[in-house]
């Protein structure tokens, strides 16, 4: 092969959808291109080995916040054992502030913004000339319409085990600060007919876990009813076959013509990742965050009542002028309005992000190495900072895994991040760890939190032993789940959402 894509994923379990795109759209050099995924922690000389071993010319990098550091060590490695070699760096972590990156020091090239075009003109000159004469290169847009589309670039390995990313549109009309969307002046549409006949492949092949990437599902209404009556077709087709489909929406806009799809959908094939950030009108008009609090909590509110769809919402700790008391109050607004899983968040701050314009005037202290979290605040410094992200992977454990269904009733009681903010302040103060903490372990240091908080033992051991006694019917659920969705076969993608189906 002359030229590799490659990247390092996050799991195994995901695709590089952009790797695909560029693949997609090399032209007449697609037949000389392969892709070559890793996933991160593998060793840097196993990954080099593999690269090198294809014999290429020209090595393309998709570089993320959670590979940087170590796709970084590769480029060096590269460098030292085959300086010949042309790397070429892309990806939203390499694409703003790049001059100062030792990555991009050490690489030939780099196309910042969207690659899918200018990525292919890049490799034509270094491979037929005359050579770039920059090392960086601005990545053209084009439109949508002039982009083949990557789909078919789905191999039959990624459709058994892998999630499938799909995108009816790209970009944001909104502004929010802390996302890289926040420099988009809009959102593009791709042709929804074309976008759907390619999803119809992707279906007959056996496709059946689709994650949508669009940053709001939900904005061109008559967009979306297409989506969803093309999956209500497919369930309708194969009830014993369902397809899974997870879409991220825009809380405060839910018409009741969209209502009226969703609860069409049964349990167990549609997941909403609902972004609310805060509650605090003050915190969004600062970070510049269009929403309105009061018709977001109904639709989440509907949600839970009148569908069976699945919640995921997500709440962002340590945003400008945001304090403890601030967030608290948000969490518990949400908890009241019981989606299946709150996931809560730190702030980072992902390069180009307009959230570093408020550095000085809210004293924001990030870490300077990736993820970049949020360290400490004019509002909340760094112990309390600390004590929210413990929160945070405890609640994960706790909550959102859904092994603890009956129990958590008892911990949150009437007020849920106090409630749960001393149970983890003394997890740790226990165990010094919020990883490799097992299960029966877990349970038995909750079951003595909750007596040492004047439970009645026996009502805490009826909470725990239910939870575990409901284990063997939450398995069936779960391996049933599993079984029928056969793109999430090995990686177990559905069985968070058994558990809290079966709670």
């Amino acid at each position: 092969m002359t030229i590799l894509l490659s990247t390092l994923n996050a799991r195994y379990a995901h695709a590089s959808l952009g790797l695909r795109y560029l693949l997609a759209n090399m032209g007449e050099m697609q037949e000389q291109t392969k892709l070559l995924e890793f996933v991160i922690g593998t060793k840097t000389t196993e990954v080099v080995e593999k690269l090198l071993a294809q014999k290429p010319r020209i090595i393309g990098f998709g570089v993320y916040i959670w590979n940087i550091e170590e796709t970084t060590k590769i480029v060096a490695m590269l460098k030292c054992l085959a300086p010949e070699i042309k790397i070429v760096l892309g990806g939203p972590e390499v694409s703003y502030e790049s001059a100062e990156q030792p990555i991009v020091q050490q690489a030939d090239y780099l196309i910042t913004g969207w690659g899918d075009i200018t990525f292919a003109d890049v490799c034509r000159q270094i491979l037929n000339g005359p050579q770039p004469l920059m090392k960086i290169h601005a990545g053209v847009q084009p439109a949508l319409a002039d982009l083949t589309l990557p789909y078919t670039l789905y191999t039959d390995e990624d459709i058994r085990h892998r999630t499938l990313y799909v995108e009816a549109s790209r970009g944001c009309p909104f502004k929010c600060e802390f996302c890289l969307s926040a420099l988009d002046k809009t959102a593009w549409p791709f042709d929804i007919d074309q976008f759907l006949a390619e999803l119809e492949v992707l279906h007959a092949r056996g496709a059946r876990l689709f994650k949508f990437v669009d940053r709001t599902f939900n904005l061109n209404i008559k967009t979306s009813l297409k989506i969803m009556q093309f999956f209500l077709d497919k369930l309708a087709a194969h009830p014993d076959d369902p397809v899974f489909a997870h879409f991220e929406v825009v809380p405060d806009h839910l018409p009741d013509a969209l209502k009226e799809s969703i609860v069409k959908f049964p349990a167990g094939t549609l997941q909403f990742e609902i972004g609310i950030q805060s509650f605090n009108p003050e915190v969004q008009a600062l970070v510049s965050r269009k929403q309105n609090n009061e018709k977001a909590a109904e639709n989440i509110r509907w949600l839970c009542q009148h569908s069976q769809a699945h919640l995921h919402v997500d709440l962002i700790a340590g945003l400008p002028g945001e304090d403890i008391a601030s967030f608290a109050a948000g969490f518990d607004k949400l908890h009241a309005l019981q989606p299946h899983e709150i996931q809560f968040g730190i702030l980072k701050r992902l390069r180009g992000t307009p959230i570093i314009r408020h550095t000085e005037t809210f004293d924001l202290k990030f870490d300077p190495h990736p993820p970049y979290t949020i360290l400490a605040t004019d509002r909340i410094d760094f112990s309390d900072m600390q004590r929210l992200v413990r929160f945070a992977r405890y609640w994960d454990l706790v909550a959102n895994s859904g092994r603890f269904a009956h129990t958590l009733t008892l911990i949150l009681a009437d007020s849920p991040f106090a409630n749960f903010m001393a149970l983890s302040d003394w997890l740790y103060a226990k165990t010094d760890a919020t990883h490799r903490i097992a299960l029966d372990r877990l349970a038995a240091l909750v079951a003595e939190w909750l007596a040492s908080r004047g439970y009645d033992v026996e009502q805490v051991a009826a909470a725990i032993d239910s939870d575990y006694a409901g284990k063997a019917h939450k398995l069936h659920i779960k391996q049933k789940a599993v079984a029928t969705h056969k793109a999430a076969k090995a990686e177990g993608q559905l069985q968070r959402q058994a558990r809290h189906q079966a709670a």
